[in-house]
C-alpha cells in the first residue's frame, strides 16, 4: 500500500479532531488535531523523510501522541481509533461543524432529532422552518444557522491573519531547512498586505539557479512559493504581493512613461530599468515606496504621485497598552503579572480595563472589587516609581439606553474608560447608533471599544451608522479603538480614513486576556497601517508624560462639565442604579 502524503494525513487528523468534538471530547484536544493538521500542510519536505528522521515533534502543535498517530496514518492510511468513531456518525455531519457558532452538541442533536447529515440538508431544514419547531432547538438556533451558512459561504477558504502568520512561519522554516540554496524568503500576497482574512499563502524566495523571471511552485492548495533570481527578486515580490488593482495602476503608469512591467522587471524597450528591489521599481516610475498594506484599490498610487502618502504607525511606536483584562474578571493572569509583562516588553505604561459589573458572564467587577483593584494599582505604582505607570481603567458595558453601567461617583475614580457593547446586538440601526452616540457623549468615556462588535468568520457586526458614531467621537474627543484581537480587528480598516478625516484619535488595543495576548497588539498595528493611520493619531503612541497630561486634561474637562450639571441629574440612570444594586 502506498504511504500517504502530508495533505492526506492532514485531512485524517482534521476528521479525527472533528469526531472527537462530536463525541463530546475535550474541545482543546479537538483543536489540537486541527492545528497539527494545518501545520502539516505547510511542510515543504516530504512527510516520509520527516518520519524517517524522527522529527515529527519539531512540527508546531505535534506532541508525542499526535506524532504517533501521524506515523500510523502515513503508514496504513488510517487509524483504529478513527475507524471506530466513523461507525458512530456519517461523514457529512462533520461539515456542520464548519458553521460559525454551531456547537458540536447542537450538531449531534440536529442529526439525531432531524436526521440532518449534510450542509445541504441543514440549509433545507432551516429554510423550511423545521429547526425552529424541533424540541430543544428553536427559532433562535435556526436564525443563527441561517446566518452561519451565509458567513461560511462568504468566508470559505479564508483564515485569520494570526493563523496565516503561523503557517507562513512554519513554511519559511521548512524551506530554509529543505532548500539550503535559498538566500531570502519573504511573505507576500494578502498576508503581506495586512488583509484581515487570508485565502492564499504566498512566499517569495531568492533561488540563484532560477533565470528569466519567476518560477511558481505549489506546495499545497493554499501555499505557493515564487522562486526568483536576485536580479528579478523585487519584481517577483511586487507581483506576488499585489493587489491586482495596484499592479494594474503601476502598469498603466509604466505605459504612460514608455515602459512595461512584466514578471522579470520594469523594461524600457530591451533594457531592464529595475527589478532587483521593489523600491527601485517605484523610483523608476517616479513614485516613493508604497507600503504593502496600502496596495489595494489603486488610490494609493494617486496619493503617492501627489506626495500625500501617510507615514504609517509601526510596532515600535506603541508606548503603552490600554484595554487588557486580569483574573479579577475573565483574564488568565493577575494585574501584577500583566503589568510586569508590559514593562518587560518595553512599554512605558499599562492600562488595566477589566469588565464592568453588568458583565456577569465575564466576572465583571463590583464597586467593591473596583476599590480593591485601585488599591492594588496604587501599590504597584509606588513600587514602580518613575519607571512605569499602571492606569486605572475599566471596560464599561454600554447599556441599552446608552448609559455606562456604574454611577457617576464610581466612573470618576477611573483614569480612563473603554465603553463597549456586549449585549442587545439585534437593536435596529437607528437605536444602536443612538445608543453608541449617547455613550460617546458621556464625559467619562475615553475610548469606544470594538465599535461594530463583529467577530471575523463568526458573526457580522451589529447594525450601526459608523460614520455618525465617528463624528460623535471626533466631537467629544473620544478615541476609536482598533481592537487588535485577530477575531475582531474592529474598527475595520476601511473606515480608518474617514475617522482620520473627521478628526478622530485611534487607540490600538490588544483586548488581552493573558500575558501572551499582549502581543496581539501587532495585528492592530497592521490594521492601522492598512487604514493609513500615522502614529500622531494613535492615543497609545503618546509617551508616558504626554499620555498622563492627556488624561489630566480630560479629567479637568469632565469636572468642568459635571460642575454645570445639577446634582439631581448626576445620578446614575435607572438601569445603572439597578445594575449597581
Amino acid at each position: 500500500m502506498a504511504k500517504l502524503e502530508a495533505g492526506d494525513v492532514a485531512r485524517l487528523l482534521t476528521e479525527f479532531g472533528q469526531r472527537v468534538a462530536l463525541a463530546g471530547g475535550d474541545r482543546f484536544r479537538a483543536r489540537a488535531f486541527a492545528r497539527a493538521a494545518e501545520n502539516l500542510l505547510a511542510l515543504t519536505k516530504p512527510l516520509a523523510e520527516i518520519i524517517a528522521e524522527d522529527r515529527l515533534r519539531e512540527i508546531p502543535g505535534v506532541g508525542a501522541a499526535i506524532a504517533g498517530m501521524i506515523a500510523r496514518m502515513h503508514a496504513t492510511g488510517t487509524h483504529p481509533a478513527l475507524e471506530a468513531m466513523r461507525s458512530e456518525m456519517p461523514a457529512g455531519v462533520l461539515d456542520l461543524l464548519t458553521i460559525p457558532g454551531l456547537r458540536p452538541d447542537r450538531v449531534v442533536k440536529l442529526h439525531r432529532e432531524l436526521g440532518i447529515s449534510s450542509l445541504e440538508e441543514l440549509e433545507e431544514a432551516a429554510r423550511a422552518d423545521r429547526i425552529k419547531t424541533a424540541k430543544g432547538l428553536g427559532a433562535s438556533l435556526q436564525a443563527k444557522i441561517v446566518q452561519g451558512l451565509e458567513i461560511r459561504k462568504r468566508g470559505h477558504g479564508q483564515r485569520h491573519l494570526h493563523r496565516a502568520a503561523a503557517l507562513i512561519e512554519a513554511a519559511t522554516a521548512n524551506l530554509r531547512e529543505s532548500h539550503l540554496k535559498l538566500r531570502r524568503i519573504v511573505a507576500a500576497g494578502e498576508f503581506r498586505r495586512g488583509c484581515e482574512l487570508v485565502s492564499e499563502l504566498s512566499l517569495v524566495a531568492e533561488a540563484p539557479a532560477v533565470e528569466g523571471g519567476t518560477q511558481i511552485v505549489k506546495i499545497s492548495p493554499h501555499l505557493s512559493v515564487h522562486l526568483s533570481a536576485k536580479r528579478h527578486f523585487g519584481t517577483a515580490l511586487l507581483l506576488a504581493t499585489g493587489s491586482q488593482a495596484h499592479l494594474a495602476g503601476l502598469r498603466e503608469l509604466a505605459s504612460q512613461q514608455g515602459m512595461g512591467l512584466d514578471q522579470s522587471g520594469l523594461w524600457r524597450g530591451r533594457r531592464m530599468v529595475a527589478g532587483a528591489r521593489e523600491a527601485d521599481i517605484y523610483a523608476a516610475l517616479g513614485l516613493p515606496f508604497i507600503e504593502p498594506e496600502l496596495r489595494e484599490d489603486g488610490h494609493e498610487i494617486v496619493l503617492a504621485r501627489k506626495g500625500k502618502l501617510p507615514q504609517l504607525v509601526r510596532d515600535e511606536d506603541i508606548r503603552g497598552i490600554l484595554h487588557a483584562h486580569s483574573d479579577a474578571s475573565d483574564g488568565g493572569n493577575t494585574l501584577a503579572e500583566m503589568a510586569a509583562a508590559c514593562r518587560k516588553r518595553g512599554y512605558g505604561y499599562f492600562g488595566i480595563a477589566d469588565h464592568s459589573q453588568s458583565a456577569h458572564y465575564a466576572g465583571g467587577l463590583s464597586v467593591e472589587k473596583v476599590r480593591s483593584q485601585h488599591s492594588e494599582v496604587d501599590r504597584l505604582n509606588r513600587r514602580y516609581g518613575e519607571r512605569f505607570r499602571v492606569f486605572k481603567g475599566i471596560e464599561s458595558d454600554i447599556l441599552a439606553d446608552g448609559s455606562l453601567d456604574y454611577p457617576v461617583d464610581v466612573l470618576e475614580q477611573f483614569d480612563f474608560v473603554v465603553a463597549s457593547i456586549h449585549s442587545r446586538f439585534k437593536l435596529d440601526r437607528k437605536s444602536q447608533t443612538e445608543r453608541l452616540i449617547r455613550a460617546v457623549a458621556n464625559p467619562h468615556t475615553t475610548i469606544v471599544g470594538h465599535m461594530t462588535g463583529r467577530q471575523l468568520l463568526r458573526r457580522p457586526g451589529y447594525e450601526v451608522d459608523v460614520e455618525a458614531v465617528l463624528a460623535a467621537c471626533a466631537a467629544h474627543g473620544v478615541a476609536v479603538e482598533i481592537n487588535a484581537n485577530p477575531w475582531r480587528l474592529d474598527l475595520d480598516w476601511r473606515s480608518h480614513a474617514r475617522a482620520l478625516e473627521l478628526g478622530c484619535m485611534m487607540s490600538i488595543n490588544p483586548d488581552a486576556h493573558s500575558i501572551d495576548e499582549i502581543d496581539l497588539t501587532h495585528w492592530g498595528v497592521e490594521m492601522a497601517r492598512k487604514g493609513g493611520v500615522p502614529k500622531d493619531r494613535v492615543l497609545n503612541c503618546l509617551e508616558l508624560s504626554d499620555f498622563t497630561k492627556y488624561l489630566a486634561r480630560r479629567r479637568a474637562a469632565v469636572r468642568r462639565s459635571m460642575s454645570s450639571v445639577p446634582q439631581r441629574r448626576r445620578r446614575a440612570s435607572p438601569l445603572a442604579r439597578k445594575s449597581a444594586g
